[in-house]
């Protein structure tokens, strides 16, 4: 089966990335994110996608999630970036999930639809994804190691990587094969 990680710029963030990506800016746009969505839908049976905490960003996915069957899961940062003027901090991360199958538990007892694991730094570009939540969320996408996935948002390859690492690891349960 296809699967779709998307991580793209989060509303008014597209600033951090217009070195990275020209069309950067337009992530600040509503629209591309809905767009996305329709993507997503259209071309993989199962996917993830990285949201932001911020209001605007859960009030424009959550008609999507319900449209599309997909699930709210939560990235909760152990350690996370704390910005001068904000007293709260954002540490937590919306994480939309479709899966392409049931999933199946491969190595816990049971699955939950979050996880707790610090944000990484020094990695290249803002947002670079934990190998941990990557392998999480690829859990509860149902994916399998013959699975094919396409990271729209590549950036540092830290998907990618994550992927490659995810599948030497994967042991399908003997009940479910």
């Amino acid at each position: 089966m296809k699967l779709g990680y998307a991580d793209p710029p989060y509303f008014g963030c597209g600033k951090l990335y217009a070195e990275h990506h020209p069309n950067a800016l337009d992530w600040d746009d509503p629209n591309t994110h809905l767009e996305l969505v329709d993507r997503l839908e259209a071309d993989y049976a199962g996917w993830v996608l990285h949201a932001s905490a911020a209001p605007e960003s859960i009030a424009l996915y959550a008609p999507l999630v319900i449209k599309t069957g997909a699930r709210w899961c939560s990235w909760v940062k152990g350690f996370a970036a704390f910005k001068r003027n904000v007293p709260v901090a954002y540490a937590w991360e919306p994480v939309i999930i479709k899966p392409a199958r049931k999933p199946v538990v491969s190595k816990r007892l049971v699955m939950r639809d979050w996880i707790q694991e610090s944000v990484t730094l020094k990695r290249g570009l803002t947002g670079a994804k934990p190998e941990a939540v990557v392998h999480w969320a690829l859990e509860l996408a149902a994916a399998r190691p013959d699975d094919e996935l396409d990271d729209l948002f590549p950036g540092t390859e830290a998907v990618t990587r994550a992927w490659a690492t995810w599948r030497g690891k994967f042991v399908l349960p003997e009940a479910a094969e």
